[in-house]
């Protein structure tokens, strides 16, 4: 059975996690214009990977909540957009820009939004039980 203080520690995991994907997600949208980055090349959105944080503990694998394992770029090809004004525009007048889909950013944001709603709600409900178990032994 978990304690109390392991909910609230695998819980704080996952708010951590939101709160990396949610950053991520701000940056992207922020660079979905950036047709030059000081490699030369347009944006590259990024994905954080995430991955189960286990410990050994008493002999077996527990679960103590998620990591962060990777900050990757999407490998997806770039956009071409026509416009022949623009300063990065090739001999055709294409520019290649960032592979950031906005609509599909604001997808992940509300999804990262509402796990990190979660795991506010699972530390609240551990908070509540305790408080109760707390009056519980006033009486």
């Amino acid at each position: 059975m978990l304690s109390e203080f392991k909910i609230m520690s695998i819980s704080a995991t996952g708010l951590t996690a939101q709160r990396l994907r949610i950053d991520v997600i701000a940056t992207n949208i922020a660079n979905a214009e950036t047709t030059r980055t000081e490699t030369g090349e347009p944006y590259r959105r990024k994905i954080p990977v995430f991955s189960e944080y286990l410990v050994k503990a008493r002999g077996r694998l527990e679960s103590r909540g998620v990591k962060v394992v990777a900050l990757k770029e999407d490998p997806t090809p770039f956009r071409l957009v026509y416009d022949p004004g623009h300063p990065d525009a090739d001999e055709k007048g294409y520019v290649r820009m960032p592979n950031v889909n906005v609509l599909r950013e604001m997808v992940d944001l509300i999804s990262a939004q509402r796990a990190y709603e979660a795991n506010v709600s699972s530390i609240n409900a551990v908070k509540s039980m305790v408080g109760a178990a707390l009056e519980i032994g006033r009486g």
